[in-house]
């Protein structure tokens, strides 16, 4: 019997699920992972905006729309970092890809977007971009902590 109560004791102190759930919801719920968050929600919000406010939605209606979309779907994005980062660790590359494409998408949704358009999209697109990689080199390094 004893020895059945010392493999148990064992077993305790070894980390199991919980703890590395816990540690991970506390590395990433960190104040490196809010600092990121914060910046693409604001990307992702004028991005979603930008063609009312730069004033190409009505010439480009299909790219406002596209950038309506994009822009929601990383607002999205960042509120799931923020409420639940131990779930959503995986699609923190998908920031960085998406910066991509918003920067390129542009000249894919219209054919001749025009000065405003283009520059919002790469402008925009690269801070996307960078964030996204920064977030996943955040990722990658909070998963190799002890």
């Amino acid at each position: 019997m004893s020895g059945f109560i010392r493999g148990r004791d064992d077993v305790a102190r070894r980390p199991d699920a919980f703890g590395t759930r816990e540690r991970r919801v506390r590395v990433l719920g960190g104040h490196d992972v809010a600092l990121v968050n914060g910046p693409v929600f604001l990307v992702g919000l004028f991005y979603a905006v930008s063609p009312w406010v730069l004033g190409f939605a009505a010439a480009h209606h299909d790219l406002a729309v596209h950038d309506l979309v994009v822009g929601c779907a990383i607002c999205l994005l960042t509120v799931g970092f923020t409420v639940a980062p131990e779930r959503m660790t995986g699609l923190s590359a998908a920031l960085g890809v998406t910066g991509l494409w918003m920067a390129f998408s542009p000249w894919a949704v219209v054919r001749h977007p025009g000065r405003a358009a283009a520059v919002d999209g790469v402008v925009l697109g690269v801070l996307a971009l960078v964030l996204g990689l920064l977030s996943t080199a955040m990722v990658r390094r909070a998963n190799r902590l002890p």
